[in-house]
């Protein structure tokens, strides 16, 4: 008897077949994964064979060189590999790794051969890029090496032979490097700033005991020292000052009330914007009056941002005002500065200038636009949503090699990669590419890269995809029976995790709502939650109730503000408390005044991902002062049994 087998019967007969084969391959290649970061060269080789067929064996590929890279390179094989994948992730990968062991080598005329393909060099390649030019004698060198002077205050081993070129050269004076020094205590790099000394004048090196005591044990070291005229004396107790108002500005005040008798203006005047500036980090009300004392001294952009900052807490409008016309065109344009510049105007009956700046940053996505568009009577809303992606444009998306690899690579658990493939293919791409790869995305289960495209488009926007709203059978009832806004969760999952279920944190937050292992156990007790063990906050449904059990409680201890309540979640209570002022408050100040970059960054975007939720739940336009509101004053300090 014959038997005649249909497609579909074929298909049927052979899929568990062809399944398992998949999951087979999956696992030698994870397997050649291991191997790789175990330098275990004779696996990869006995893998790379059966891995020829699998979607992902340019990686295997990759890793075969990156092994060799270091120990012996073949110039050939790299130069066949990069040739093979030019305009691929992996193609900059390896030619960024090969540059930076050419570079290490010297072999200037090799790495300049192929340094101009690099798209994106990092610090290092574009050092040795600096250190190829000078050694040909290249002047013009020295002259884009000066701004990593001052800014370069950790830098890494490339850059260490350029720094010095430019004292060599004379390009670097005694000024630039107590310049470089001071820079270098403001921002605790205090190895560097000791390994800095060295580029000093003999007569101006302290010796490394007293460098170290400056540095490290600041005030005995000023209560023993006596008053000196020399540079070297004055620049280190103004040193001394800046690392003891990292403790206690007061105490600091005090000294440099006593010693600035014994210092020039300049030096003086870096040290009183040290003491201001962690007075500003600490809300206190001296801040301002120590910032005047400053003047007008050159400061970084983080110490003239808290000098806005510093007026802002205490309402001096005409300080804001007066801080933020200070700044450089360059950071005065950034909208929170135009914003409250507008704001300082309004304060100051200059209705028609604050109306001028509010219209300058109107009509963005972003928290500062949504400020200026409440100001000037605007509701917010998204833009109409356009058409969603065609089947041809979803297809043309699909059958891009860099998507592919991603999801194949987040597939099995590879993040890192598969974030770093994704990130790389959407260079470049117009609007409907980029709404048709995240729907690609999501789809796929992966809301992060749909967020991550979706948010990048320029005319052509689809706000469902940029705040998307899955697990919502968790999520849904967990807000309606905890009393939370619903917009507010999901803003708040949103800026945690970006909906990645296994998303974790190098401090061990995990799950969608980043939960801390001992705030999940805690919580747990407290909402009877019996058997709670650490791996359950990893399952959706747990994570998402305890998540929103201390979200709750948060917003009860503190008077059911989602400000402070955010700045809780993410910081901490005792924290988000202390950022209270003794009297009420605006929201936005608040905000504007977390002295952590990353939570104040946090609770902006946190209350502008919310209004959009909102905006897309309800259908109508929102208020993000609302949202925001007014403060109350801070209360009692909170017990420690009362919260984690």
């Amino acid at each position: 008897m014959k038997f005649r087998f249909t497609a579909p019967l074929l298909l049927f007969v052979f899929l568990p077949w062809l399944h398992a084969l998949a999951s087979s391959l999956d696992e030698s290649f994870l397997a050649a994964h291991d191997a790789t970061g175990k330098g275990d060269r004779a696996q990869i080789e006995r893998l790379a064979g059966e891995l020829r067929e699998h979607e992902l064996a340019v990686y295997v590929d990759y890793w075969r060189l990156q092994l060799d890279l270091k120990k012996n390179p073949d110039t050939a094989a790299i130069t066949a590999f990069l040739a093979a994948n030019a305009g691929d992730y992996l193609a900059e990968k390896v030619r960024g790794d090969w540059l930076r062991e050419v570079g290490r080598q010297q072999q200037w005329a090799l790495f300049d051969a192929h340094y101009p393909a690099l798209e994106q060099p990092d610090q290092e390649l574009m050092c040795y890029a600096l250190q190829s030019r000078m050694a040909r004698a290249d002047e013009s060198a020295l002259d884009e090496a000066m701004p990593l002077w001052l800014r370069l205050t950790e830098p890494p081993e490339p850059c260490q032979p350029v720094l010095a070129a430019l004292i060599l050269a004379r390009r670097v004076g005694v000024d630039e490097v107590w310049a470089r020094i001071r820079r270098q205590v403001e921002t605790n790099r205090l190895t560097g700033a000791r390994y800095s000394m060295n580029y000093l004048p003999s007569d101006q090196t302290p010796d490394a005991k007293t460098a170290r005591a400056v540095t490290d044990t600041p005030l005995p070291w000023l209560d023993r020292t006596r008053p000196s005229n020399s540079r070297m004396h004055r620049e280190l107790v103004a040193l001394a000052i800046a690392r003891l108002a990292r403790n206690d500005p007061h105490l600091a005040a005090g000294q440099l009330w006593r010693l600035e008798k014994f210092l020039k203006e300049d030096e003086k005047a870096w040290a009183w914007s040290q003491i201001a500036w962690q007075a500003a980090l600490r809300h206190m009300e001296e801040a301002p009056g120590w910032y005047a004392r400053a003047g007008d001294t050159p400061m970084s952009v983080n110490l003239a941002q808290w000098r806005i900052r510093a007026s802002l807490r205490v309402e001096d409008w005409e300080g804001v005002r007066a801080a933020i016309e200070k700044l450089p065109p360059s950071l005065a344009e950034h909208p929170a500065w135009v914003y409250w510049l507008a704001r300082a105007h309004q304060a100051g009956e200059r209705a028609g200038d604050a109306r001028a700046l509010f219209w300058r940053i109107a009509g963005q996505p972003n928290f500062y636009s949504h400020l200026a568009d409440e100001e000037l009577g605007r509701g917010i809303m998204p833009p109409p949503r356009v058409a969603p992606p065609t089947e041809a444009e979803l297809a043309q998306a699909a059958s891009l090699g860099a998507l592919r690899r991603s999801l194949a690579l987040l597939r099995l658990g590879l993040r890192v990669e598969g974030v770093r493939e994704w990130n790389w293919a959407m260079r470049g791409l117009g609007d409907r590419e980029l709404l048709a790869a995240a729907a690609v995305a999501e789809r796929a289960g992966f809301h992060d890269r749909a967020i991550f495209s979706a948010e990048r488009t320029l005319t052509q926007h689809d706000y469902a995809q940029r705040y998307p709203m899955p697990f919502s059978e968790a999520i849904r009832p967990a807000a309606s029976e905890n009393f939370l806004d619903e917009a507010w969760v999901y803003g708040l999952i949103r800026q945690e995790s970006r909906f990645i279920v296994e998303a974790h944190s190098s401090a061990g937050a995990a799950g969608l709502m980043q939960l801390m292992p001992a705030t999940a156990r805690w919580v747990a007790k407290k909402a009877g939650l019996k058997d709670f063990h650490p791996g359950l906050i990893r399952n959706i449904e747990t994570n998402v109730r305890l998540g929103i059990s201390y979200l709750r409680m948060l917003m009860e201890d503190f008077g059911r503000h989602p400000v402070p309540a955010a700045a809780a979640y993410n910081a901490g209570p005792r924290r988000a408390r202390k950022w209270q002022a003794t009297r009420s408050l605006e929201g936005a100040i608040y905000a504007e005044t977390i002295h952590f970059d990353e939570t104040r960054d946090y609770v902006k975007k946190l209350m502008s991902n919310t209004v959009y939720y909102s905006a897309l739940l309800t259908g109508q336009p929102q208020s993000i002062k609302y949202w925001l509101g007014t403060i109350g004053p801070r209360a009692i300090e909170i017990k420690a049994e009362e919260l984690p």
